[in-house]
């Protein structure tokens, strides 16, 4: 077994060995994961989150087995502003975008300067650092503020605050206590949704009177009722309920 870094900004982890695959995730700076198989051009690989997928060979920095071991105890810091940058030297090496692992700057060799986040904040974090994408455009597979999916928005918020979620929304919903009804809840909570298999495929997170921030065209805010999501703009429910969840 051999062990990877991500040493830039982001990285497009892709479902097959190819440039026009389509997005499973993205692996941000910082984030490091195993190589269960290596090719000519293309490293199949596994994230600590448990998604699987391609990451061509060029974009990886590998690490060796020890390192990766630290890593992994490595209390956790990620950054909280929605562009910072690292350092190389004193000389800017790039910019990493809000929610990137600046824990594990110093084994790249550089170094970092910018706010982080860490250990488990208090449950109204989780409403501030939602707000920082209002408006970001969707973007299946992505999880930065230039582009994120329901899960992903999820994932790298609750990340925010110290928690660390599955990818994907219907792994998410395996998480937390459910909650019998809007009314329980509170602020920071998820609400998931279903398609009519009964397949999870959203999430969004709870807000104050019956209001849900979540990725739908762009991360936006709608009202949420016990049938659904309901959108002023089309005039319609376009999620159907499944369960209310308390994670944090």
């Amino acid at each position: 077994m051999t062990y990877g870094i991500c040493a830039l900004s982001v990285l497009p982890l892709r479902e097959a060995a190819q440039h026009n695959s389509a997005l499973v995730n993205e692996v941000l700076y910082g984030e490091f994961f195993e190589i269960i198989t290596a090719r000519k051009n293309w490293s199949l690989v596994h994230l600590q989150d448990k998604t699987e997928g391609w990451l061509e060979n060029i974009q990886i920095t590998e690490i060796s087995k020890e390192q990766y071991l630290s890593l992994k105890e490595t209390p956790q810091k990620v950054s909280t502003d929605l562009i910072e940058f690292v350092y190389q030297n004193n000389q800017i090496l790039f910019p990493i975008t809000i929610g990137s692992a600046v824990q594990h700057s110093n084994i790249l060799g550089h170094t970092f300067e910018g706010t982080v986040s860490s250990g488990i904040a208090e449950k109204d974090k989780i409403r501030e650092m939602a707000f920082m994408f209002l408006n970001s455009p969707y973007r299946k597979g992505g999880k930065t503020p230039f582009g994120v999916d329901a899960s992903g928005f999820v994932q790298t918020v609750y990340n925010l605050c110290g928690i660390a979620l599955p990818n994907s929304a219907s792994a998410q919903a395996s998480v937390g206590e459910v909650l019998s009804f809007i009314e329980e809840s509170e602020p920071g909570d998820l609400a998931f949704f279903d398609n009519n298999e009964g397949e999870i495929i959203h999430v969004g997170i709870i807000l104050e009177n019956n209001y849900i921030i979540h990725a739908y065209g762009k991360v936006r805010i709608d009202r949420i009722d016990q049938s659904g999501i309901y959108n002023a703009d089309e005039r319609t429910h376009t999620h159907k309920l499944r369960l209310i969840k308390s994670i944090a």
